[in-house]
């Protein structure tokens, strides 16, 4: 199941370890079968703030999104963005393709309390 690293991140000045961090990126996660989904778009808000960027970057499975993130490759380039950019990075599952969310309502709906 597709999982995703989905990243939050505050806006930054220019500086050329961002820039040596964007350029080293892509390698990184091609070993694990990631790639970028959302990277340097404008997004548009519809509800509460959003400030800075937004980053997905794809993996085919939650297993190969962790091995990225501990990856030597990956740790060694991380702080030339951490040092420059604050933000939220999280690696979540994707939901499968016959994902049917009347499943999670109805789960919800046995856990209230009887009226």
């Amino acid at each position: 199941m597709t999982a995703y690293a989905i990243a939050h991140l505050q806006e930054a000045a220019p500086h050329p370890e961002i820039a040596e961090y964007i350029e080293r990126i892509s390698g990184t996660f091609e070993p694990y079968g990631g790639r970028f989904l959302v990277h340097a778009t404008q997004h548009e808000v519809k509800e509460g703030s959003w400030p800075g960027h937004v980053v997905v970057i794809g993996f085919p499975g939650i297993t190969e999104a962790r091995a990225w993130w501990d990856s030597p490759a990956y740790q060694e380039i991380a702080p030339l963005r951490s040092r420059h950019i604050e933000g939220d990075i999280i690696l979540v599952d994707g939901v499968p393709g016959d994902y049917d969310p009347t499943s999670t309502a109805r789960a919800m709906r046995e856990a209230l309390p009887a009226e």
